[in-house]
C-alpha cells in the first residue's frame, strides 16, 4: 500500500464498514466483525485501533456518539509510525476534546467515574500497549474492548485484576461537560 493517501483511502473504506456499525453503541473486541475490518494508519483496527476504540466507547458514554470512520480519521494525525505502534496516547486527551468532551490526563484513575487509561501489556517497551475505555459502577470496574476476541464489556473488581501490576503510561479522566446550566 503506498504511504501517501493512507488516510484518504481508509476513510473511505471505513465509511463503507461504519454503515454496518450502529453509531454509540459500546464497542468491545476490536477484531470482531466489521470494526476488526476497518484501517488506522498501515493496519487493520483489529491489530492497533484500541486507542480509537476507547475514544470512540466515550463519546458514546457521553450521549457525544460519532461515527468511527469519523473518529479514526481525525486520529490518523496522531499515529505511530504510520499506525504500526497505534495512536500515540499523549493525543487522546486532544481527539476527545476535539469531539466536544472534557477530559483531564493524570497518572492516576482513583476517584473517576469513567476514564481511559493506557498501559503496557508486558514489559515495558518490549511488548504492546493497550488502551480501554473503563467506567466504575457499584459492582467494579466495566473495562470495554479488553482484548481483540472478547464481545463483552468485562467486569474486575479493581483495575489491577486486569491490567496486572503494569502502571498506565496515560490516563484520562472523561467528565461530563459543564454547559453552564
Amino acid at each position: 500500500m503506498r504511504f501517501f493517501g493512507i488516510k484518504k483511502s481508509n476513510y473511505k473504506k471505513n465509511k463503507e464498514l461504519s454503515a454496518l456499525i450502529k453509531t454509540g453503541e459500546m464497542i468491545c473486541g476490536q477484531a470482531l466483525g466489521a470494526v476488526g475490518k476497518m484501517r488506522y494508519g498501515i493496519c487493520p483496527m483489529s491489530f492497533n485501533g484500541c486507542e480509537v476504540i476507547a475514544v470512540y466507547n466515550a463519546l458514546a458514554y457521553l450521549g457525544r456518539p460519532q461515527p468511527l470512520c469519523e473518529v479514526a480519521a481525525y486520529m490518523e494525525r496522531f499515529r505511530m509510525l504510520c499506525g504500526f505502534f497505534g495512536c500515540n496516547a499523549r493525543y487522546l486527551g486532544k481527539a476527545l476534546g476535539h469531539f466536544g468532551a472534557e477530559c483531564t490526563r493524570t497518572k492516576s484513575y482513583e476517584g473517576a467515574e469513567a476514564f481511559i487509561i493506557t498501559f503496557w501489556t508486558g514489559f515495558p517497551f518490549f511488548s504492546s500497549l493497550h488502551t480501554v475505555f473503563c467506567v466504575r459502577t457499584r459492582k467494579g470496574i466495566k473495562v470495554y474492548n479488553s482484548c481483540n476476541t472478547c464481545p463483552d464489556v468485562r467486569i474486575y473488581s479493581t483495575l489491577s485484576d486486569y491490567t496486572g501490576r503494569h502502571r498506565p503510561v496515560a490516563v484520562y479522566i472523561i467528565r461530563e461537560q459543564n454547559n453552564g446550566i
